[in-house]
Order: structure tokens, then C-alpha cells, then sequence
């Protein structure tokens, strides 16, 4: 099973490609809205090293990956896409 978060801003086009991508695919994930939530801003820093959104988590087989922007190619990877 795995879990994917999103740390988003409205704003973020990005962050819109990636949450549709994942409803596309029935990716059930969770979105952070940094943009009202500064703990949750800080926590996305300390996890990326990164101030920019979307910032995407996905947790599979006791393993995280975390990275930057819509990644298609490392999201359909992560999640075994095809």
C-alpha cells in the first residue's frame, strides 16, 4: 500500500497537473495547504530542502521518496503506472 502527500498552494499549476494525474489514476492521496499552514510550510522545507510546491511524498514498502514539481515519470514509477 502506499501513501502520497502533497504539499500544495492554490496558486501552484503544478500542484493542479499533479492532483488531477493522481484522480485520473484513483491515487488516493493527501494535500498539505502551506499556504495557511506555516508549521506545515516548515515542515516541507525540512523534508525537500526546497521553498517551492508542489512538493510530493509517496511512501511504499517502508521507503519515502520526496521530491519537487509534477514528476510523471517518477510518480508512474513510485506507483507502477503504465
Amino acid at each position: 500500500m502506499s501513501e502520497v502527500i502533497i504539499y500544495s498552494v492554490p496558486t501552484c499549476l503544478d500542484c493542479r497537473i499533479a492532483k488531477k494525474y493522481f484522480e485520473k489514476h484513483d491515487i488516493v492521496y493527501r494535500e498539505i495547504d502551506i499556504s495557511t499552514n506555516r508549521e506545515a510550510a516548515q515542515e516541507m522545507i525540512d523534508k525537500s530542502g526546497q521553498m517551492n510546491t508542489p512538493v510530493i511524498i509517496i511512501r511504499k514498502d517502508g521507503k519515502e521518496e520526496v521530491f519537487t514539481n509534477f514528476n510523471k515519470a517518477k510518480i508512474d514509477e513510485l506507483l507502477g503506472i503504465q
